[in-house]
């Protein structure tokens, strides 16, 4: 517990000063942000504000998380140090921040508001997922447990929905797509809700945040911990350095919304967005609760079904709209909702998912004590 008060304590430090440092930078670069035409009108007047902010948040995670393990060693040498999943965490994290990084300097350096072309991201964003999903298979602890299972999960593995096949080829293959389709479920979900001054920032606070509560859960209810009650528990790898990663992750992200808030001083860009959305998905499959991220994550498969349903409707009906226009909170401000209107309701949104999803998480525990 202490270690988790002081990496978040890092964290909302490095953020909340680090992002005006970097403000500063990147007006001094003229790095802005580009609109997007068809975008709401408002919008417009957001041209030029500092974007790519999300490399503060990757980079105050990074140090947080380091310096955090190196003073409990120095507190405690016998203390364990970083943890296999919590690395492979931040590998899935920072490859697809890097993505979103590419993404947002080629709009800044052609000053244009598109950036990487739609078949680059994808192979860049899928060999990021593959070598993750190759890799949390690996490293077994003294335990057998690897960071990941090849077993869909809920709130734990189930076994019968197993995609192992005895450990055949065809089984690592079908991981592999299945945590991708995760991982590319979540970044778009993030990078399409990132579009109003606090929003992605804000919801994805309360994600980390629930994850937190679930490391912590999972920790103390670990098979074989003296604090196990009932015979629900959790046969998850490194439970306590995921819920220390996810409060580090939730900090960080306090700091920068402070910057991020309508009127936003910066926007975290793809690469905040994107880094956030590998995060979330991380979280979903380490902690073996990969099914439970559409409650979670309720407000990321909203908004992604709004997106999914304008297209579909727009080329059934052939060329009319079921949105004023998509993602959904644009809807909303289309409709005459204030900026901050939206953002704040949508919040609330996210808190509801998030409550239903700790409280599914919760109840099937209690069932089986």
């Amino acid at each position: 517990m202490i270690a988790l008060l002081m990496g978040s304590g890092l964290a909302l430090l490095f953020a909340l000063v680090g992002t005006p440092l970097f403000i500063r930078l990147l007006v001094h670069k003229s790095y802005g942000q580009f609109i997007r035409d068809d975008g709401p009108t408002t919008h417009h007047t957001k041209r030029g504000t500092p974007t790519m902010g999300g490399t503060i948040v990757v980079l105050a995670v990074l140090a947080s998380y380091g310096l955090t393990h190196l003073i409990m060693w120095m507190i405690n040498p016998a203390s364990p140090g970083p943890s296999a999943s919590a690395l492979l965490l931040l590998f899935l994290m920072v490859g697809m921040g890097f993505v979103g990084f590419l993404d947002d300097f080629i709009k800044i350096s052609k000053q244009r508001s598109l950036g990487l072309d739609v078949k680059a991201k994808l192979i860049l964003q899928a060999a990021v997922g593959i070598a993750f999903a190759v890799l949390v298979l690996q490293f077994p602890d003294e335990n057998g447990l690897t960071p990941a299972s090849t077993q869909i999960s809920l709130v734990r593995d189930i076994p019968w929905l197993n995609l192992a096949f005895g450990g055949t080829v065809l089984g690592a293959i079908l991981f592999v797509l299945w945590s991708n389709l995760i991982v590319t479920a979540a970044t778009n979900g993030v990078n399409l809700t990132d579009g109003l001054d606090g929003l992605a920032a804000g919801a994805s606070i309360m994600v980390f945040g629930a994850y937190t509560l679930i490391g912590i859960w999972q920790s103390n209810q670990a098979c074989g911990s003296p604090r196990q009650a009932g015979s629900g528990c959790y046969s998850v790898r490194d439970p306590l350095d995921l819920a220390l990663l996810a409060a580090i992750l939730s900090a960080a992200l306090v700091g920068f919304l402070w910057w991020n808030t309508s009127p936003a001083k910066i926007f975290m860009g793809d690469t905040g967005s994107l880094a956030i959305g590998g995060a979330v998905a991380g979280f979903a499959i380490l902690s073996r609760t990969e099914l439970l991220l559409g409650f979670i994550g309720g407000l990321f498969v909203l908004i992604t079904l709004s997106v999914i349903i304008q297209v579909g409707y727009f080329k059934i009906t052939k060329g009319k709209r079921f949105f004023k226009m998509a993602p959904l909170q644009h809807h909303f401000e289309l409709k005459g909702w204030a900026e901050v209107t939206v953002v704040v309701r949508f919040w609330i949104l996210c808190g509801l998912f998030v409550a239903a999803g700790l409280g599914i998480f919760y109840a099937e525990w209690v069932v089986l004590l």
